[in-house]
């Protein structure tokens, strides 16, 4: 089927709001990660900029990067896709490790804060950024001098708002008391739901915005992956404990519970799980990365598909008997989660 076929049955894309901060962003945004970083080769620069304006002509408009994607690749490929729609986007983007690589380590150094701003700037095109992440909490620098300086930047008129990733409820409360933070992006869907303890009722309480990445379970939710799926050699989830041989076979439980809810609601795998994820709250915008279009399409209707009660209930009654096996996280990357 054609892309422009596909599209065209797609809903006005609804907007939500990143809690009490104003921020308008479409209901499922975009992480762009995977274009340049992470999972595998980089898409061709063609197909990656065609990608991300089908996203902006289906109603996206809300783009997730990072310094780190690449480093620096992924920013640069917004800057140039997105360029001609700039004031009808949200983009989001992330400073916090030494020179860009997520190798050297955290770096949120107030100076390091500001000069990948600069350079960020440069490299979307834009005199602006409208969310501003934390990638990781730096427990070298409190979390208030990071505050202080995303309160400078705002001052300037460089940032607009600023975030949180994968930072605990502790750090949120800090964080919030300095220079109110517009959102946490951190892992959650059905195959994560460690944020549901702690996280969403101290976002809730302050008011925060939700972003989840990772909403398919870094590819596994959308049932395209099984026990035999042979990973390229530069794909992160080869060091990922979950994805081992033996829990992929293990989890596909969870998938086969999405594969029947998906079959009663005339869906699929991956749009159940992002539908269930959009109701949870709503201020909740999970962000689905992907590299193909027909994905793209699929994702984004997922948008249209409305759960019941009663459809929540039994997701719920079933997955609660599921145990998912294998850790998110390689040991080496632990310590970089929750503080």
């Amino acid at each position: 089927m054609e892309t422009g076929v596909i599209f065209n049955k797609i809903k006005v894309m609804k907007n939500r709001i990143l809690g009490n901060s104003g921020l308008e962003v479409s209901a499922l945004g975009l992480g762009c990660m995977g274009l340049s970083f992470g999972y595998g080769p980089a898409t061709d620069k063609k197909e990656a900029v065609k990608l991300l304006q089908a996203a902006f002509d289906a109603g996206v408009t809300f783009f997730d990067t990072a310094e780190a994607y690449g480093p620096f690749l992924n920013e640069e490929l917004l800057g140039e896709a997105l360029a001609p729609f700039r004031n009808q986007l949200v983009i989001a983007t992330k400073f916090g490790f030494k020179e860009g690589k997520t190798d050297l380590g955290m770096d949120s150094r107030p100076e390091n804060i500001k000069a990948v701003a600069e350079a960020a700037l440069k490299r979307l095109k834009t005199d602006y950024i409208d969310l501003y992440y934390q990638h990781r909490v730096d427990p070298s620098v409190p979390i208030e001098e990071v505050a202080g300086a995303i309160q400078d930047l705002i001052a300037a008129g460089k940032i607009k708002h600023w975030g949180l990733s994968e930072a605990g409820a502790e750090t949120i409360r800090r964080a919030h008391a300095v220079q109110p933070v517009a959102a946490l992006q951190s892992e959650y869907s059905l195959w994560w739901r460690e944020p549901e303890n702690e996280i969403l009722p101290t976002l809730e309480e302050l008011g925060i915005g939700f972003v989840p990445f990772s909403p398919l379970g870094k590819g596994f939710l959308t049932g395209a992956i099984t026990e035999n799926t042979q990973f390229d050699s530069t794909d992160f989830r080869n060091i990922v404990p979950r994805f081992s041989e033996e829990n992929r076979k293990s989890n596909q439980v969870l998938v086969d519970l999405l594969k029947t809810i998906a079959t009663e609601k005339d869906a699929t795998p991956a749009q159940i799980a992002l539908a269930w994820l959009l109701a949870q709250k709503p201020w909740i915008v999970p962000i689905p990365g992907t590299t193909k279009l027909y994905r793209l399409q699929e994702n984004i209707l997922a948008a249209n598909i409305e759960l019941t009660k009663d459809e929540l209930e039994n997701i719920e009654t079933a997955a609660s008997k599921i145990a998912v096996q294998g850790a998110r996280y390689p040991q080496h990357l632990q310590n970089r989660i929750g503080k």
